[in-house]
């Protein structure tokens, strides 16, 4: 049984490129170089078409931009590329990966990783106790 794990776990990535390969259509390219696929086939049983993005780099779905983002959840079937309008909003700012657990994530003021000083607390602060029975 680990023998079959282990060339199953090998196999994976020849798998997903095969399955792709053989029963995916491209559908389009986003500004980050991630590939979206559909399939080619109804899936039996299954309300939508089945979809999936081939990442370029590190799998990380906060690179999803948001229109794709809609196409893969089936949110719309307007496919982003092939349109030529952008869904984009003026006010809106280009996506950005997930900072967490890196030295870019947002630390508010106070953080013990940004001195760990807050201001005092004013007189506007009442603290609550709880009533005597």
């Amino acid at each position: 049984m680990k023998f079959l794990k282990r060339i199953l776990g090998v196999l994976s990535p020849v798998h997903i490129g095969w399955v792709t390969m053989t029963q995916g259509l491209y559908v389009g390219t986003d500004g980050a170089g991630n590939k979206y696929y559909r399939g080619r086939k109804k899936r039996p049983g299954y309300k939508y078409e089945r979809r999936w993005v081939i990442y370029k780099g590190a799998p990380e779905a906060s690179k999803v931009p948001p229109e794709w983002h809609g196409w893969l959840h089936h949110q719309t079937d307007i496919v982003p590329e092939k349109t030529g309008e952008s869904f984009r909003r003026t006010w809106q700012k280009p996506s950005r990966p997930n900072m967490t657990g890196t030295s870019a994530a947002y630390r508010p003021p106070g953080h013990v990783l940004k001195g760990g000083h807050r201001p005092a607390v004013t007189g506007e602060y009442e603290a609550w106790i709880p009533p005597r029975s």
